[in-house]
């Protein structure tokens, strides 16, 4: 290897102060002084807080980076007062080139002998708090340091890195390709091959100057050594060298994690090709207590590709003082504030205490001696399926032992992809009878939603039908996997599928356990996680949503005590997340004959049947379902038509319910009361209206979505002129903000979205719904919007919601979008919408652009100052509901336009 002396970086580099850059001298194991390149960030604290740093991150790069990866963590860090040690490992960027040979343990304590000679000792030697941060291989290095100054540590973090093999891979096969040596030293030292395919591992690709920046170190065959020497290392078989190292790292880090003293941080890229889930979950499981955040879309370069210097720096100011000390405290995995007094707030009744526990499951064990329906599924062109209350609770009882005597163990993941009927429900109550933890993310977030949602969730077990699992071998999801339902072919088509075994094998296993004696354990402890639910994707990808058993109880006791839901009302689920809730209610429920993932599916026609198969008195569907249902209502019969007058209430939510659309539905259901339920996935339901107190306050700035629910509180968050949630919450009236809600029922957390979290739950106790609105002198909640989607313009923030309603009165509007075109404090209101029966009849205007006249009445009726109308075939809506409308993928297509790119298509 060659040898050259250290040196500073060429000044110009982008996003590199050239101050922040010292080389420094030190002693290593063979008594040779080496030469470290670094980065020191403590002059950008005092510049940035006028103060001495607070603590210090020391930051070690992977192979084949250098410090200048961590070059937003450094400046960001700074205004928080803590300073960034970030080093060039030795043979690596503009550090010396010794010549040798240094594996795993060798830099481990070079890394070491560099701390003593800067002097980070970390609180416990009167030091200041002191966090290690380690991406690729160099958060093994990092990690392996940690392990040996336990003491010093205050903090943990790593980034997309590996410190064992899992799966039994021996090593990423993408890293594999460059360690075989006809090839190693080729790609990596006489070529910069292995550099320039790590740099484009970015998923988004790296501007030239920064990429331009990463190579500087290593121009020229001569300056490449350590990269290959550091391939050559990474430890490829039980033989390797580096193996007993990377082993004590491993074991070292488990320990760290068992004595969860030691606050932790996992950032992960979600799309890197070399380390992949299974790493991820490898080092969850070493530092279960550890905060987790995932970042969807992000590749290998995760700090190049996501905010991972605004989450480290968010994270380091929640950091406890004196955090990590041995014998100290650290930080629980997922920590909850201490308890504060609440502010003002508009509550709801108070929620009745119940006299004891009751579980999830209760209500099927009560009614196991009924042969009364219990869920019944129609089809098309065959006799409806009934499960009884007997057939039911056997069926649960069944499946749970199965699943025990199969190896599910409480607190394991079990993700359902199976469609809403007796199978699902039977497996929902199953796994939460044993403790195992439900994930739900179904098929209407699409493919690609579908699995990103089951990938990051990382279930143990997946239990799906045949479309299901298909998907989960094609796409390598995890888990062992069972086939669920109607299977052709047999054993031998279960087997072809990737399945273990087929449900019905899990039942029969059970049931002849139960047959021989096996007790089923006791139910599991209200504080034990249940379920990971998923939002709907309509504001990005869909979030996973962590709920436990007493969120879940909280839920189906606000449903019983606000819509009179229980074993004299049975209701229709044509919502997928109702249909589970109903056995726990006690309430007979029927799945109408309908593709669950395409709510608009649903006619008026199935609707009848399925309320005629059980006498339902409830129905629950989605907008899209209820607009199908009145459009298909001409072709109901007198008999389906009586069916649909017993209905007494109807419920409608997961997007936004129009009036107009309820005044129609209301000739499909006329004795039925409509209802909308206010919610999202993190808390459903908040709060709730009736048609007639709609119809009685008239129109207003957003929807009203009413009073809160018995046990829920609402506040508002104010929003200053640029639109930001400021202030502390209030419960005065006509002020416009982020909804805050507060229940029994909210969920826990986001499941491995810390930050996302942290921002969620900043007031302690209560839930930040990412929605704005106000409100109004009775109490009731108008929602006005998303706050993503709120308009900053010159004027200050605007909410869209308003002028969409006032504008779609027009008869020549079906739906209006609002969205701002501009830069922030300066946007200009654009309203994009839909034709009702064409875009009107004025002269001909260029695609896109809405004729004269229709511009002239959409200006009329806006009521705020609207700078153009543009005219779409169709608003882009979300996968789930069909009903909500991408604002973000509008305003981006209306600014495309307005530059005057023309679009080929008038559809964003």
């Amino acid at each position: 290897m060659t040898r050259a002396p250290a040196a500073l970086p060429p000044e110009g580099l982008t996003g590199l102060d050239p101050s922040w850059s010292r080389l420094v001298q030190v002693v290593d194991a063979d008594g040779a002084r080496r030469t470290w390149h670094l980065l020191d960030g403590a002059q950008a604290v005092r510049a940035a807080t006028g103060a001495d740093p607070v603590g210090t991150v020391l930051a070690v790069h992977g192979n084949p980076t250098w410090s200048y990866l961590w070059r937003g963590a450094l400046a960001q860090a700074a205004q928080v007062g803590w300073r960034v040690v970030a080093v060039d490992q030795l043979d690596m960027g503009f550090s010396e080139r010794t010549g040798t040979r240094r594996r795993l343990a060798r830099r481990v304590d070079d890394l070491g002998r560099l701390t003593d000679a800067l002097g980070l000792t970390g609180p416990d030697a009167d030091g200041a708090p002191l966090v290690s941060l380690g991406h690729d291989w160099g958060g093994v290095i990092s990690a392996g340091w940690a392990v040996a100054h336990r003491s010093a540590l205050s903090g943990l973090v790593l980034l997309n890195t590996a410190v064992d093999h899992p799966s039994g891979e021996v090593i990423p096969l993408t890293l594999r390709l460059f360690t075989a040596p006809p090839v190693l030293r080729t790609a990596t030292v006489t070529t910069p091959a292995f550099l320039l395919s790590t740099l484009a591992t970015a998923q988004r690709p790296l501007p030239d100057d920064v990429r331009a920046a990463y190579l500087a170190p290593y121009r020229g065959a001569g300056r490449r050594g350590g990269i290959g020497a550091f391939v050559a290392d990474v430890p490829a078989g039980a033989d390797h060298p580096s193996r007993p190292a990377l082993e004590e790292v491993s074991a070292g880090l488990a320990g760290l994690g068992a004595s969860g003293d030691v606050p932790s941080l996992l950032l992960w890229g979600a799309a890197d090709p070399v380390f992949q889930e299974r790493y991820l979950r490898d080092l969850r499981a070493r530092l279960p207590h550890g905060d987790v955040h995932r970042f969807e879309g992000a590749g290998h370069l995760v700090s190049e590709d996501a905010d991972v210097a605004g989450v480290l720096t968010r994270w380091l100011a929640a950091l406890p003082v004196g955090a990590g000390r041995a014998g100290g405290t650290g930080a629980p995995r997922h920590r909850r504030p201490a308890p504060v007094d609440a502010p003002p707030r508009t509550a709801g009744a108070a929620a009745p205490e119940p006299a004891s526990r009751r579980p999830m499951g209760a209500a099927v064990a009560e009614r196991a001696h009924e042969d009364a329906p219990a869920v019944v599924q129609l089809h098309p062109g065959r006799p409806p399926s009934t499960t009884t209350w007997r057939g039911l609770a056997a069926r649960v009882d069944e499946v749970a032992a199965g699943l025990l005597e199969g190896g599910v163990r409480p607190g394991q993941r079990v993700s359902l992809l199976v469609p809403p009927g007796p199978d699902l429900t039977a497996l929902f109550y199953a796994c939460l009878r044993i403790g195992a933890v439900v994930v739900v993310a179904d098929a209407g977030l699409g493919l690609r939603g579908l699995s990103r949602a089951v990938r990051g969730a990382a279930p143990d077990h997946v239990m799906a039908e045949r479309r299901g699992l298909l998907a989960a071998r094609a796409l390598r999801w995890p888990g062992r996997r069972t086939a669920v339902g109607a299977v052709a072919g047999g054993r031998r088509t279960v087997e072809a599928l990737g399945a273990a075994e087929h449900l019905d094998d899990v039942a029969d296993r059970g049931r002849r356990a139960l047959a021989a004696g096996r007790q089923l354990p006791p139910a599991p402890a209200q504080d034990a996680e249940a379920a990971v639910l998923f939002t709907s994707g309509s504001t990005g990808p869909a979030k996973g949503v962590v709920y436990l058993h007493r969120q879940l109880e909280g839920v189906r006791d606000v449903l019983a005590a606000t819509y009179g839901v229980g074993p004299s009302a049975p209701f229709v689920a044509a919502f997928a997340p109702f249909a589970l809730f109903a056995p726990s209610l006690g309430a007979t429920s029927a799945v109408p004959e309908t593709d669950v993932t395409k709510p608009s599916t649903l006619t008026a026609a199935a609707l009848a049947d399925a309320v005629a198969a059980i006498g339902a008195e409830i129905v629950f569907a989605s907008p899209a379902a209820l607009a199908n249902v009145v459009a298909t209502a001409a072709a109901l019969s007198p008999a389906q038509r009586q069916e649909l007058a017993r209905v007494r209430t109807l419920l409608s939510a997961g997007a936004p319910v129009g009036v107009d659309l309820l005044l129609r539905v209301r000739e499909v259901l006329p004795a039925a009361t409509a209802r909308t339920p206010y919610g999202m996935t993190e808390a459903l339901p908040v709060t709730d209206v009736t048609l007639d107190e709609l119809l009685a306050a008239g129109p207003g700035d957003g929807v009203l979505v009413g009073r809160p629910v018995p046990g829920a509180e609402v506040a508002i968050a104010p929003l200053d002129e640029e639109a930001v949630p400021s202030g502390a919450l209030t419960d005065v009236p006509e002020v416009t903000g982020e909804v805050a809600v507060r229940a029994p029922h909210v969920k826990e957390r986001y499941d491995q979205l810390w930050d996302v979290q942290r921002a969620s739950a900043r007031d302690p106790g209560w839930h930040r719904t990412g929605d704005v609105g106000h409100l109004d002198v009775e109490g009731r909640l108008w929602v006005e919007g998303r706050l993503a989607h709120v308009l900053t313009t010159a004027g200050g923030a605007l909410t869209p919601v308003g002028p969409e309603q006032r504008v779609q009165q027009l008869d020549a509007v079906a739906r209006a979008a609002v969205v701002g075109v501009g830069p922030v404090g300066a946007q200009q209101a654009v309203v994009v919408l839909e034709a009702a029966g064409g875009a009107g009849g004025g002269a001909a205007a260029p695609p896109g652009l809405a004729p004269l006249d229709l511009l002239d009445a959409v200006r009329a009726v806006a009521g705020v100052p609207v700078a153009a109308v543009l005219v779409v075939d169709r608003l882009p809506t979300d996968v789930r509901h069909r009903s909500k409308v991408d604002r973000t993928r509008v305003a981006a297509w209306a600014a495309r336009v307005l530059a005057g790119e023309a679009p080929a298509s008038t559809r964003p």
